[in-house]
């Protein structure tokens, strides 16, 4: 099992394996054509109420990753979406693709450590 980040405006290339968006809104400025994905999961982003609490601030970074796994046992779309990520991971390479300018202190990083 092989999970990587990028960011959705990164060029996509053949050794990004399975390449899986997983916010919530599509990302701005971005085609389907562009994006080459292979699945849209945005079950497993956070909330939108999650999201914009933590509003990519460093400091709250360590209580959002709380919040967020909390949401990921408790909510069964976020449950099932998650599922459907672990089932991708073990077929092999995942690129799990992201908007976020903040490429440290992002859903994606929280993702990748239950992942891996």
């Amino acid at each position: 099992m092989s999970i990587h980040l990028k960011r959705i405006y990164d060029d996509a290339n053949h050794n990004d394996g399975k390449r899986v968006l997983i916010d919530r809104v599509w990302p701005r400025g971005v085609s389907k054509e562009q994006a080459q994905l292979d699945k849209w999961l945005k079950e497993v982003a956070p909330s939108s109420d999650l999201r914009k609490w933590f509003n990519h601030d460093p400091d709250k970074f360590d209580e959002f990753k709380k919040k967020y796994k909390k949401e990921l046992k408790e909510d069964d779309e976020q449950k099932e979406a998650l599922n459907q990520l672990k089932d991708l991971s073990s077929e092999g390479k995942v690129t799990l693709l992201y908007a976020t300018k903040d490429e440290k202190y992002n859903h994606a990083q929280v993702l990748k450590e239950l992942l891996s």
